[in-house]
């Protein structure tokens, strides 16, 4: 494997004393890769004590950089040809500029990747871009509300084997203001909070007749995004093509990688302080994901297809980094151009938004059938044991609500939220009018 040294790529044999103006340089840019374990040459040398080293170097990243990198930085262990390495994985910084803790704010402190070297900036520089300071940040704006609960955050994070025990654990996610209140990223993972996110239905192509409004907000973001993928990959459903000697191959309507990777860039990269909130649509034809706060100042479009990561929200990163939600900086977009063309995203000054049109062999399939595309093209439906204990409870009462529901049968609200999305693509119930006012029909 050969390695090629860049203006994004910086190449280190062993982990040395520039490890922090390496990252402060990429924090002061639009980020890059450090890989450890690779020869000037680029050829792949390997390191010895893997583990140690990446333990290491995250706690250096942590402890001598300044303002906090936590959420800008990914550690990986990697290898080939039965010799491990190390990339760090570093994004570009909104609150530039960064600095070296030592030395603070200061041109022996403060770096800049030019070309292939870690270059110091002049004070003018530095004076420059901290008068440009990005200081509406998650970290930096007060929650709205101070009496925060956190049990479903820390639920999550145990299942993952971390320790929440003692403050030190909401004081490590950066949730605080520098004078110790809770911050505006403390407030979207709280278990109450007035986070709006939307799945909405509608009848046709056009936003003329919503025919579902789903709710999945107000709670720890977390759990809000777990519940929008749920319910979306419902939507997205799967398409069975039988073809020359029995050959059979499911088709999605929309990539779910793609789908997946959209969906949690528009909750991780939302503009919070803005006031708005991600929404997802779901048409006859697609399904659209539209997030607010357009690109990051300092963020071209031609940067961002390329996928220079600049987080907005480098709190919101962290978190859903720690949950698995989120993979290496900068993967995410990759991913997405793998199977669709730029031509999906639409970006202006306040909005990006993502059309995912339905695969035309799969709609081809549905047409032909004469199925709808909510509905599974299997010929028999089997139910679940939970999805005929809510058709009866919906028989016996048309208007009866979801925490009724969930109630009655002992299971948790997402639970009966879930299966009733699967009812309803399957064709077996549908609702007439609002959540608040309609009532369920069961079709026989």
């Amino acid at each position: 494997m050969i390695f090629h040294e860049n203006e994004k790529t910086e190449l280190k044999k062993i982990l040395n004393d520039s490890l922090e103006k390496e990252v402060d340089a990429f924090l002061n840019t639009l980020g890059g890769q450090i890989i450890i374990g690779a020869e000037d040459n680029g050829n792949l040398c390997g390191i010895d004590n893997a583990d140690k080293t990446a333990l290491a170097i995250a706690d250096r990243i942590k402890n001598n950089i300044l303002p906090s990198a936590m959420g800008l930085f990914t550690v990986e262990i990697k290898n080939n040809e039965d010799k491990n390495y190390i990339v760090v994985t570093v994004a570009g910084g909104l609150e530039k500029p960064y600095y070296l803790k030592k030395y603070g704010m200061t041109p022996n402190g403060c770096f800049i990747r030019v070309g292939t070297q870690a270059a110091q900036m002049t004070q003018t520089m530095i004076d420059g871009l901290f008068s440009r300071r990005i200081h509406n940040t998650l970290h930096n704006v007060v929650a709205p509300n101070q009496e925060l609960t956190f049990t479903q955050l820390k639920i999550f994070y145990e299942e993952k084997g971390y320790d929440v025990s003692g403050s030190h654990f909401l004081k490590n996610l950066d949730l605080f203001t520098d004078d110790g209140k809770y911050n505006y990223a403390a407030y979207l993972m709280a278990d109450n909070n007035g986070t709006s996110i939307k799945v909405a239905r509608f009848k046709g192509t056009e936003k003329l007749d919503i025919i579902e409004r789903n709710e999945f907000g107000r709670c720890c973001l977390i759990k809000s995004a777990m519940n929008v993928l749920e319910r979306l990959n419902v939507a997205n459903a799967t398409v069975v093509r039988v073809g020359g000697k029995a050959q059979r191959k499911e088709i999605r309507l929309v990539d779910k990688s793609a789908l997946r990777e959209a969906v949690l860039n528009a909750i991780i990269h939302n503009d919070y302080i803005g006031g708005a909130y991600p929404v997802f649509e779901i048409y006859d034809d697609r399904i659209e994901v539209i997030s607010s706060g357009g690109l990051p100042i300092g963020l071209s479009e031609k940067e961002f297809f390329e996928g220079r990561s600049l987080p907005r929200n480098k709190e919101l990163m962290r978190i859903f980094s720690d949950m698995d939600l989120c993979e290496q900086l900068g993967s995410g977009m990759k991913k997405i151009l793998k199977v669709y063309p730029q031509s999906i995203f639409g970006i202006s000054e306040h909005f990006i938004d993502v059309k995912f049109k339905y695969d035309d062999a799969a709609m081809s399939i549905l047409q032909t059938e004469n199925a709808s595309v909510n509905a599974s093209v299997n010929a028999s439906v089997k139910l679940s044991a939970t999805q005929q204990k809510i058709i009866n409870c919906l028989k016996e009462n048309s208007e009866i609500t979801v925490k009724e529901i969930a109630d009655k049968l002992n299971k948790n609200e997402s639970t009966i939220v879930r299966n009733i999305g699967k009812l309803k693509e399957q064709g077996i119930i549908e609702r007439n009018g609002s959540d608040k006012t309609g009532s369920w029909k069961v079709i026989e």
